[in-house]
């Protein structure tokens, strides 16, 4: 499979969809796929913070496109020329007031590959110190949760029975920074 191009169908403030041009690569057959991208950021980052006392920092916020809040990591988009580890870091402060003395790379890959070009860069951050809430995108309404590491599973259930989403890549991730820490 090869792609061959892609054509802009429309573009926003944040985000562009294309209609991707592939071939088989065997008898040339071409074929068509619609996706979305990014626009204006050099990728996407999440966090898995957990403080010194074993609390996990989550978020929720309100989520326009399911129309419910979600209960999620911390995450954002990388600025143009930025460093994954610089955006994790800013993003970190910006939704939860924390900062981190130790950021460790997790894991990347994409998030919704049928749907977008997206890849995500997970990083574990521990060392956390509250410095305070930093400038937030006008179109965040944030609320932090510190839930303790060894109970996040109830949390996450109690939350979803009254009603929150609760992003599924957390479950994963969660494990993920916890495999990392026990190796330290």
């Amino acid at each position: 499979m090869e792609i061959i191009g892609k054509t802009s169908l429309w573009e926003g403030k944040f985000l562009r969809a294309v209609r991707i041009e592939y071939s088989d690569g065997v008898v040339d057959k071409r074929r068509y796929w619609e996706a979305v991208e990014r626009v204006g950021c050099d990728g996407v980052v999440a966090i898995v913070p957990i403080t010194d006392d074993g609390m996990l920092v989550l978020i929720r916020q309100f989520r326009p496109p399911v129309g419910e809040c979600v209960i999620e990591l911390p995450a954002g988009l990388c600025d143009p020329g930025e460093r994954l580890e610089d955006a994790a870091r800013r993003e970190l402060i910006e939704e939860t007031g924390y900062s981190t003395g130790k950021l460790t790379f997790l894991t990347e890959g994409p998030l919704s590959s049928g749907l977008s070009s997206e890849i995500l860069s997970v990083f574990s951050a521990t060392g956390l110190a509250y410095v305070g809430i930093g400038k937030r995108d006008e179109t965040e309404d944030i609320e932090v949760l510190e839930v303790p590491l060894n109970e996040v599973m109830p949390v996450l259930r109690s939350r979803q029975e009254a009603g929150d989403y609760i992003d599924i890549k957390i479950y994963g991730l969660i494990e993920l920074a916890k495999q990392s820490m026990e190796k330290e």
